[in-house]
């Protein structure tokens, strides 16, 4: 007589809950491997997909991640406080790309509170280089301040050199002379800034106060466009043109006493021969150039409005 079927064995829920999770560390296993075999988001692997990916960085809504297709070349220096330059420049290009999300959120905000009056700016087509009056420039900014990339993507284009660099033109003209380039990195291609060429006019950062202070005009500009959508959310502007002018108002007076002080400690000299400038800084009173160290005095208050920006 045959054998009687065993009776079907019915997992216990503790057996059924371990499957299920082994299941599922399978699962993301597979798609974590997956996912690392995938080509990067934004592909910068020649000249014209990176300037392509730039534009999709806007598009996706993350223009913070613009800073980071620019090469900026470090020197191999530490400074006295232990930062090298290196580092110095990385948390430049990390305040820049804060500032331009807050950009970016704001100029959204302001195409929902003010969308005809958004339209009607935009169709006045141009750049903001063009506008005259000052409400009228950061209103034109405001409005759409990454949609250059698109207008111009056309007119603009980059010849691999072959040698690692390649050229920007426009309309078939070098770009500011052929001074503006990109160059391939491990990271892949970049917008090259032209340090040496720069450096030589003497507006570009030279120590760790000029860095710090750079940082803190980003934080500066990032803080007054968030003060400004604060007002903005209350519904205080009738339109776009007096939205326009009170954020550039806003942007540059905080910007102002950081540029002031960026400027002054690229004359080394100090405010004046012998003399000394007094500036009230958080209610601390600093006396720059009062020590004999301009740079110091200029970077102690740069440091100590970074501090509260950051507060």
């Amino acid at each position: 007589m045959p054998a009687a079927p065993a009776a079907p064995v019915t997992p216990s829920p503790l057996r059924r809950r371990f499957r299920a999770a082994a299941f599922l560390a399978c699962a993301t296993a597979v798609c974590l491997t997956a996912a690392g075999c995938k080509k990067p988001r934004y592909d910068t692997s020649t000249p014209d997909l990176a300037i392509d990916a730039m534009a999709r960085m806007v598009k996706d809504g993350r223009p913070e991640l613009l800073p980071t297709m620019v090469d900026i070349e470090a020197r191999d220096i530490t400074f006295p406080d232990g930062v090298t330059e290196a580092s110095a420049i990385e948390d430049v290009k990390r305040k820049t790309g804060d500032m331009l999300a807050q950009l970016w959120r704001v100029s959204k905000k302001l195409k929902t509170t003010f969308p005809k009056d958004v339209d009607a700016e935009l169709a006045k087509g141009g750049s903001w280089a063009t506008r005259t009056g000052f409400g009228d420039v950061f209103t034109a900014v405001l409005s759409d301040p990454f949609g250059w990339l698109d207008a111009n993507r056309s007119r603009l284009k980059v010849d691999d050199l072959g040698d690692g660099t390649a050229a920007f033109s426009v309309d078939g003209k070098p770009v500011l002379g052929g001074t503006l380039s990109m160059r391939e990195t491990k990271d892949g291609w970049r917008i090259a800034v032209p340090v040496e060429l720069i450096r030589t006019s003497g507006y570009f950062p030279d120590t760790r106060e000029e860095w710090a202070v750079l940082a803190y005009l980003m934080i500066a500009v990032e803080n007054a466009l968030g003060d400004f959508e604060n007002e903005l959310d209350t519904g205080k502007f009738k339109n776009l043109s007096a939205a326009g002018e009170r954020a550039g108002r806003m942007i540059a007076e905080s910007a102002a006493a950081q540029a002031i002080i960026f400027t002054m400690m690229q004359q080394k000299d100090g405010p004046a021969k012998g003399g000394s400038l007094e500036m009230k800084v958080g209610g601390a009173q600093i006396n720059i150039g009062g020590t004999g160290n301009v740079e110091k005095d200029m970077g102690q208050a740069g440091d100590i409005m970074r501090r509260q920006a950051e507060q």
